[in-house]
C-alpha cells in the first residue's frame, strides 16, 4: 500500500497537478524483450491494451493501470476516483508510464491518497488472490481462452509428474487422443484419394488442354465417389488455434522460465545444446536438435503417406517432399524448446500411426 498526504499549510487555494510515475519503458532492451512490453489501462466498462510507444492520456477514470513486459509487471490501483493514465514518449528510447491527478487544495485542508501496488511475476494465480480484476493483465492475444485452458491442462499434468517437458509431452499426447477420430477419419480419405489417383491421372491424360473440363470431371468423381479431398486438412486446421495458444502462452508463462528438461535448460527459449563461436547463415550461434529431429521425422512422415503419382504431380511430390520438412525447421529453429517438443511429439505419433497403417495396408 501506498499512502499520498497532501497538506495545504498557506492561506490560499492549492492547485494539486501532481502525476504518480508508476514506471519507465525502455525500448532499448532487445527486439525479443521489447515485443511484449504492454501498457494495461481498465477503465469503468473496458480494458485498453496500449503500445507504450505512442504518447496517450485516458479521459475517463481509470480502475487500475499495469506495465507488463515478458515475465513480469507492475500494477496500480487508487482507492478512489479522480485519475487518469497517461503515457509520455521520450526521444522515441524510453516512456514514462503514470497516472495523473487534479484537484484543488483549500487552505488548511489535508487530502489522503491511497494505492494498491503490485511488482511480481505474472502469475495469475497470485495476481487474482490479491485482486480478482488484476487477472486481466494476463492475455495470451486471439487464443487467449485456449491458451489459459492449456496452461491449466500443463500445470494439472506437471504437479503429476513434477516436470514441465513430461507435461507437455502429456498434453502433446491428451490433444493427440482427442483429435484421434479425426486423424482416423483424415487416413481413411487419404487411402480413398490414394484408390482414386490413376483415375485422376487419367483425366489429366484426357484433358490436358482443357484445365476447365478437367477440374469439371475431377470434381465429378470427387462427388461420385463420395470423397472430399479437403477433410484429411480438417485436424491440421483445428491444431492452428493449439499451436498459435500454446506458443503464446509457452514463451510469456514465467513457469516455464528456468524448467528444464533432458537437455533443455530452458523450456521457454530454443534448446541450445550447441553454441557456436561464430554466427552461421540462418541458424546463428546455436545448434538446436529438437527442430532438426522434428524435420527428420516430418520427412519420414511425409514420405509414408505420400500418395503414389506420376508426371509432372511426381515430381511436384519429391520437391514438396524436401521442402515442406526443411520450411517447418526453418520456422521452428529458434522458437521454445517447450513449443518444438510438442509439435515433435505430435508428428512422431503421427508417424508412427500412418507406419501402422502403412503396414496394415
Amino acid at each position: 500500500e501506498l499512502d499520498i498526504i497532501f497538506q495545504n499549510l498557506s492561506s490560499y487555494t492549492l492547485n494539486l497537478d501532481y502525476p504518480l510515475i508508476l514506471g519507465k519503458i525502455d525500448f532499448q532492451t532487445g527486439q525479443l524483450q521489447s515485443r511484449f512490453q504492454e501498457v494495461v489501462l481498465t477503465q469503468k466498462e473496458k480494458i485498453l491494451r496500449l503500445n507504450p510507444r505512442a504518447d496517450f492520456s485516458s479521459t475517463e477514470d481509470l480502475k487500475f493501470m499495469a506495465i507488463k513486459d515478458r515475465y513480469f509487471c507492475s500494477i496500480i490501483q487508487p482507492s478512489h476516483p479522480g485519475f487518469r493514465g497517461f503515457i509520455h514518449n521520450f526521444n522515441r528510447k524510453e516512456a514514462e508510464v503514470g497516472l495523473a491527478y487534479q484537484n484543488e487544495l483549500l487552505p488548511g485542508q489535508e487530502v489522503r491518497l491511497n494505492f494498491l501496488i503490485y511488482i511480481g511475476p505474472q502469475q495469475i494465480q497470485i495476481l487474482e488472490s490479491a485482486n480478482k480484476d488484476w487477472g486481466a493483465v494476463i492475455y495470451y492475444g486471439t487464443f487467449d481462452f485456449i491458451s489459459k485452458l492449456l496452461l491449466k491442462l500443463l500445470e494439472f499434468f506437471q504437479r503429476i509428474v513434477g516436470n514441465w517437458g513430461v507435461a507437455i509431452i502429456m498434453l502433446s499426447l491428451f490433444i493427440y487422443f482427442i483429435l484421434y477420430p479425426l486423424t482416423l477419419k483424415q487416413m481413411h480419405s487419404m487411402k480413398r484419394m490414394q484408390g482414386l489417383q490413376p483415375k485422376i491421372e487419367g483425366l489429366r491424360q484426357s484433358y490436358k488442354d482443357n484445365p476447365q473440363r478437367l477440374n469439371k470431371e475431377i470434381l465429378e468423381l470427387y462427388k461420385k465417389e463420395k470423397v472430399n479431398p479437403f477433410s484429411g486438412c480438417l485436424p491440421l486446421i483445428l491444431q492452428i488455434p493449439v499451436f498459435f495458444a500454446l506458443y503464446q502462452s509457452l514463451i510469456r508463462s514465467i513457469e516455464l522460465k528456468g524448467a528444464y528438461f533432458l537437455w533443455i535448460k530452458d523450456l521457454s527459449e530454443p534448446d541450445r545444446l550447441i553454441m557456436l563461436a561464430k554466427p552461421l547463415p540462418i541458424i546463428g550461434k546455436e545448434i538446436n536438435i529438437l527442430p532438426i529431429l522434428m524435420a527428420v521425422i516430418m520427412f519420414f512422415q511425409q514420405k509414408i503417406s505420400t500418395v503414389t503419382t506420376v508426371g509432372t504431380a511426381q515430381e511436384q511430390q519429391r520437391l514438396m517432399l524436401v521442402l515442406f520438412p526443411l520450411l517447418f525447421g526453418v520456422i521452428f529453429y529458434h522458437m521454445p524448446a517447450g513449443l518444438v517438443l510438442y509439435w515433435f511429439i505430435n508428428t512422431l505419433l503421427m508417424f508412427i500411426y500412418q507406419a501402422r497403417i502403412k503396414l496394415h495396408y
